[in-house]
């Protein structure tokens, strides 16, 4: 007999929602406790659903529970980031490349894409850029891969906002994903997935440069 997930109660989705994009926004910084107290009061609703929510949020990966620090935004240094970023140069650009030999419809990265061009802040930016990217894989055919890609896009989400907090480079990503974009909607599915796995691999590399060898998941490009 197939067991079926029990849907989250609307209060503690609504409360999860909003937590993960104040996180994802750089509202709450890697590190700040999040006290169950103080959000239950913000958000209007009892300590039960916050704590449901900041599970929820720890088995993503976005928050830490601690017996004695108690809940804190994950913090992002250089292993974490590499470790993440590894798994998306592993898989997103197959993912890909599948989608394109596929003909499958890219409309809706084509339209995450003219959000992200007119967002007006960082979070509408942010947001639209997750979007995009996750337009790309979701179509490859192989559900499960989708699923594991969609496991570290929160983290991966992290990981931007932490750098472009330091240094905001969205121009320079939004001209490598119109040229990823134009390579998959002319059918080029390793030209494609080649321009995809270079922007990731250089954005990692710019916000967390390496002093000693290089890692792994950059020695592909």
């Amino acid at each position: 007999m197939t067991s079926v997930p029990t849907p989250i109660p609307s209060r503690t989705q609504f409360v999860l929602d909003a937590i993960k994009h104040r996180i994802l926004t750089g509202q709450l910084t890697p590190g700040q406790a999040l006290v169950e107290t103080e959000l239950a009061a913000q958000y209007g609703v009892s300590k039960t659903p916050v704590r449901e929510a900041l599970k929820t949020l720890a088995g993503t990966g976005l928050v830490v529970m601690s017996q004695y620090k108690g809940v804190t935004v994950r913090m992002v240094d250089a292993d974490m980031a590499r470790e993440v970023y590894d798994v998306r140069l592993l898989l997103e650009p197959e993912a890909l490349r599948r989608a394109v030999l596929r003909e499958a419809s890219l409309d809706a990265a084509r339209d995450a894409l003219t959000r992200a061009d007119a967002a007006t802040d960082t979070a509408e930016r942010s947001l639209a850029n997750r979007e995009f990217h996750r337009a790309l894989y979701l179509p490859c055919g192989n559900p499960l891969l989708g699923r594991m890609l969609d496991e570290v896009r929160d983290q991966a989400a992290l990981v931007s906002a932490v750098a472009w907090a330091t240094d905001p480079s969205w121009e320079r990503e939004a001209a490598e994903h119109r040229e990823i974009l134009r390579l998959a909607l002319d059918g080029d599915a390793d030209g494609a997935a080649s321009a995809l796995h270079a922007h990731i691999a250089s954005f990692v590399r710019r916000a967390f440069p390496s002093d000693t060898e290089p890692h792994p998941a950059e020695g592909h490009q």
